[in-house]
């Protein structure tokens, strides 16, 4: 009668389906406190920019304060756009990684079950 050893199948579940859902796990979390700090960044800077335009609206008293202020709007703007462009190549960036990351489990995951169905099927 052969005995099971209970040792090795956990160590094997574990390293068939556990492993790999805590590496994913990991990679999503980081992923996620990422995204969230770039999104946090984002809108402090656009708040700040904002609540400064507000400020220097309040600081208008006659029309030749209206132009400057109108003027500097196209500074503000091209500012704005500039970093829009800047935090939309940023979350490009952290998906990729993200994609690539997540491939790269995936792949080791698929080849270390290959191995592990190679070897019962040698000792089968």
């Amino acid at each position: 009668m052969r005995t099971l050893n209970t040792n090795e199948m956990t160590q094997q579940f574990d390293n068939m389906f556990m492993a790999p859902v805590r590496a994913y796990m990991a990679l999503s979390i980081d992923y996620s406190e990422k995204m969230i700090n770039a999104q946090m960044d984002a809108s402090k800077a656009y708040v700040d920019t904002g609540i400064a335009q507000m400020r220097q609206m309040m600081e208008v008293k006659d029309a030749e304060g209206l132009r400057s202020y109108m003027e500097g709007q196209q500074k503000v703007a091209k500012e704005l756009a500039e970093r829009a462009k800047g935090d939309a190549d940023k979350v490009v960036s952290l998906q990729q990684d993200f994609i690539q990351k997540s491939q790269k489990i995936t792949e080791d995951n698929v080849k270390q079950a290959q191995t592990a169905a190679s070897k019962m099927s040698k000792t089968a």
